[in-house]
This record gives structure tokens, C-alpha cells and sequence, in this order.
């Protein structure tokens, strides 16, 4: 049997706030019991409101904040940034895209330097090599090479998410991270992203953490589903189990405050809407 490309055992992440010298403060529990399993090639989909600890689980996913106790193993490596950091091998593993695609990227250099930039930090690897890896992936998430030398803030929103998933890719991580990467852009362009990342994971076996609020995009994209709610993990199992027979409250709750999208579910709507009408 394989090894899972990610896999944690009760992951607790507690925040201490309001603490003085003389005052104990109080704690926050963000994260409280967190146990998942994700296997290569597939997507798990964290999903929960916000406030419900799927981005502190995410930034300890992507090996950017330590857990307050717990077990992370990335390939079956446990890893623990306290004790011994994080190697560049582990870090090439590792990678995250965010929300805000133009936030994420340095708006004073060239989009072939942001490509070619994990690459310096974490490789030998000579300039013209970089630059050729730069140009490739440019054109993997649909791009073309006479944009290797614009800037940014030149680029549309769903151009600049495509900028931000080509740097993620350019270490060849295992795992990619992604928190809420669709929820800044417009359906239509959504849409063209989300089929970019299911070609991606097709053609570079990837693994992901998808991170969103959107049930229709997680319905879409995962394999397997966890809900969290005020920092604990409180339904997990495969897309089609959680969305055709929800097991706890929330997940319940959940789900109906999100409107559907299918055509006989318009149809009632308005057809509920003319009734009040008249």
C-alpha cells in the first residue's frame, strides 16, 4: 500500500491572547483535533465558515505555522518546524496558493522573475534552466511567453491566480495548498480555473488541500470532504457520501443555507417567489 502524500494525527493549534504579567489571558483553540489522510492524486476539500480554523489548518499544512501538538507527516516524514525546521527538500514538497492572487505577487518584478524566484531560493539550478522551466510552465497553465516579461498589475485576476499556481508548480511540489483560490474571481473565470487545476492534477499526479466556503466548487473539484466548525473537524468522508446524506448538524445547516444551481432548483425558487407575489 502506498504512502499518503499527507497525513495527520490529532493536530491541536491553540492561540494565547490578553496574556500580561500579571494575567494568565485567555486561550483560543483554532484548530482541536484535526485527522485526515490524503492520498496522491486526489483532493481532500476543507470546508467550513469563516472563523471555523481551516486557514490555521492550512498555514500548518503548508509549513508555515507549527502545531501546538500533533502529528504532520508529508511522504511519510514527520515533520517538526520547532525542533529541527524545515529542509529545502521539504519546502519543494510543500506549496500554497492564496486567495488574493495580486497580493501574493511582488508587484515590482517580472512575472519571469516570480516564476523563476523558488527556483534561486531552493535550487543550483543556472539561470538559463530557470528561465526555460520559467517560459514551460507559463505555457502549462495557459499563458503565453510574451508575458514572461510584463509586470502584475498588467494581468487580469484569473490571469494572475494562473501566474501564482505556475510559481507553486515550479519546485515540482507533491502537495499543493490551496485556500479559497476561486472566491476573488468571476464564474465564468472560476470555472476556467478550477479545470486548470483538475488538467494539472491529471497530468502531474498533484495532491491537494482544497480549502473554500463555496460547496459548489468543493462538489466539483474534491474527492473527499471535511467540515469544520469553531476549529473542530465534525463530518470527513468522500464527496459523495457527505453531499448525499449529511451526518451532523452543521453539515446539515450547512448545506441548506447554500443555494443549488441546477435548473429544477431555479425553477422552485421562482416558483416559490411568484407565490409570495401574489
Amino acid at each position: 500500500m502506498s504512502v499518503p502524500v499527507l497525513e495527520t494525527h490529532h493536530i491541536v493549534r491553540d492561540y494565547h491572547v490578553g496574556r500580561t504579567l500579571f494575567a494568565g489571558g485567555q486561550v483560543i483553540h483554532a484548530v482541536k483535533d484535526a485527522t485526515l489522510k490524503v492520498e496522491k492524486g486526489k483532493t481532500l476539500a476543507i470546508v467550513g465558515e469563516s472563523g471555523s480554523g481551516k486557514s490555521t489548518l492550512a498555514r500548518i499544512l503548508t509549513l508555515i505555522d507549527p502545531p501546538t501538538s500533533g502529528e504532520l507527516l508529508i511522504e511519510g516524514e514527520r515533520v517538526d518546524i520547532i525542533k529541527t525546521g524545515v529542509s529545502k527538500q521539504m519546502r519543494r514538497k510543500v506549496q500554497m496558493v492564496f486567495q488574493n492572487p495580486y497580493g501574493s505577487l511582488n508587484p515590482r518584478q517580472k512575472i519571469g522573475d516570480v516564476l523563476a524566484e523558488p527556483l534561486v531560493i531552493n535550487t543550483d539550478m543556472p539561470a538559463s534552466e530557470r528561465q526555460d522551466r520559467a517560459q514551460q510552465m507559463l505555457k502549462k497553465v495557459g499563458l503565453a511567453p510574451e508575458h514572461f516579461n510584463r509586470y502584475p498589475h498588467m494581468f487580469s485576476g484569473g490571469q494572475r491566480q494562473r501566474i501564482a499556481i505556475a510559481r507553486a508548480l515550479m519546485l515540482n511540489p507533491s502537495l499543493l495548498v490551496l485556500d479559497e483560490p476561486v472566491s476573488a474571481l468571476d464564474l465564468s473565470v472560476q470555472a476556467q480555473i478550477l479545470n486548470l487545476l483538475a488538467d494539472l492534477q491529471d497530468e502531474f499526479q498533484l495532491t491537494y488541500v482544497f480549502i473554500s466556503h463555496d460547496l459548489s466548487v468543493v462538489r466539483y473539484i474534491a474527492d473527499d470532504v471535511m467540515v469544520m466548525y469553531l476549529g473542530e473537524v465534525v463530518e470527513q468522508g468522500s464527496r459523495e457520501a457527505v453531499f448525499a446524506d449529511p451526518q451532523h448538524s452543521y453539515t446539515k445547516t450547512l448545506f441548506a443555507a447554500t443555494p443549488r444551481a441546477d435548473v429544477a432548483s431555479i425553477k422552485a425558487r421562482l416558483a416559490r417567489r411568484a407565490a409570495e407575489i401574489a
